[in-house]
């Protein structure tokens, strides 16, 4: 069984629907009257993603791309490909969903990825941005909540697999 850690609330609920509300309408704006394809960065996206493509008023497909970075508390520098994209994007509107950019290299990664199959357009999102914990420059178009280099859980993003559940973004006290 999964040692309870110690949480304290950091970004309430409420705080996490308004700025996705905003981010929505951002979007819709820009995409109106156009196809875009939604990628969900799993696994820790699936929360964020699920509620901001429903505050986009625009012709979404969803599409998703698995990669892994972490071992535990910390990136490894490495990304792994756990699922690639099942239908092509050339010629596309592409929306780059992720919770989490702190490195910076699986962004980089990911933008790379989906640029080399020449979309029309490319256009990313991180819930939540490190800007101290950047090892290499990573250009975001939207950003929900730029935050300090401490390790956060729940809204999607877990501890070894755990806390994902949590509706609120939780800053951990502790380690056991």
């Amino acid at each position: 069984m999964q040692q309870p850690l110690s949480i304290k609330p950091y970004i309430t609920e409420d705080q996490l629907q308004k700025k996705i509300a905003e981010i929505g309408a951002t979007l819709t704006e820009k995409f109106r009257n156009k196809q875009l394809i939604a990628v969900c960065v799993l696994k820790g996206s699936f929360m964020f993603y699920s509620d901001l493509i429903r505050q986009i008023d625009a012709d979404i497909t969803c599409e998703f791309f698995g990669v892994s970075s972490y071992h535990g508390t910390t990136s490894s520098g490495e990304v792994k490909v756990t699922l690639d994209l099942s239908k092509p994007v050339e010629g596309k509107h592409v929306l780059l969903v992720e919770d989490i950019v702190d490195t910076g290299i699986t962004m980089n990664y990911l933008k790379n990825a989906i640029l080399s199959r020449m979309p029309a357009s490319l256009t990313t999102v991180a819930l939540l941005e490190k800007p101290d914990a950047l090892k290499v420059p990573c250009e975001l178009d939207h950003v929900g909540f730029k935050i300090s280099n401490e390790f956060v859980v729940g809204y999607g993003l877990d501890y070894e697999g755990y806390y994902r559940n949590l509706p609120y973004i939780g800053q951990v006290q502790n380690f056991q």
